[in-house]
């Protein structure tokens, strides 16, 4: 398809399947089962069947702006590159109207950091999406889940449900990276990152 720059496609990171679904590093499905909520849009197959999709538009009835398609990968977190850049080719979305959203140990848990660019700080699914798309240059939502108390090893960190004190946060850091997704798209990032890197 030729390349549509209306278009931005907000990539949940996570592993799919239900014994997943709590895990800390699981934060970019729930964020854009968020989205999908506000959109009032279930997520349906790609007809490349390598992901979930939901196609529409972060503002309200009657308001105009962007095409946003939200994608989940049915693949395993280490191999979201090709999902992405598959569903990216398919609507013609350029890797700097991406967005991803994932996990991040050097945050503490309930914060959020917005940024463009960089490397993959040892995140399997953004190096695979850096290989796949052949670059770094897309937006990042990082949400902070903290490092892992005492010796606990970081992959099981990761793959571990969170604490019972953190649910109870949990939906606030949910709703405010969805509201920083779509002030991003509507605002930038210089106001974006202002409001929500505290």
């Amino acid at each position: 398809m030729t390349e549509q720059t209306d278009v931005w496609l907000v990539v949940g990171l996570g592993n799919p399947g239900p014994s997943y679904a709590g895990h800390r590093h699981n934060i970019g499905y729930l964020v854009t089962d968020e989205l999908a909520s506000r959109m009032g849009s279930p997520f349906r197959a790609h007809k490349s069947g390598r992901a979930d999709v939901v196609e529409g538009r972060l503002t309200p009835p009657g308001v105009p702006g962007p095409r946003v398609v939200l994608m989940r990968g049915r693949g395993y977190m280490n191999e979201s590159g090709g999902p992405v850049s598959t569903v990216a080719k398919f609507y013609g979305v350029p890797a700097e109207r991406i967005i991803a959203i994932h996990d991040e140990l050097d945050i503490d848990f309930g914060t959020l950091r917005l940024k463009f660019g960089g490397g993959d700080n040892g995140h399997n699914g953004l190096r695979s999406m850096r290989s796949s798309l052949g670059t770094g240059d897309f937006f990042r939502v990082r949400a902070g889940i903290g490092r892992p108390p005492g010796r606990q090893p970081v992959a099981d960190f990761v793959l571990s449900n969170y604490s019972t004190t953190e649910k109870k946060e949990l939906p606030f850091q949910i709703g405010d990276a969805a509201d920083a997704i779509e002030m991003l798209i509507s605002e930038g990032l210089a106001k974006t990152q202002s409001r929500f890197n505290s």
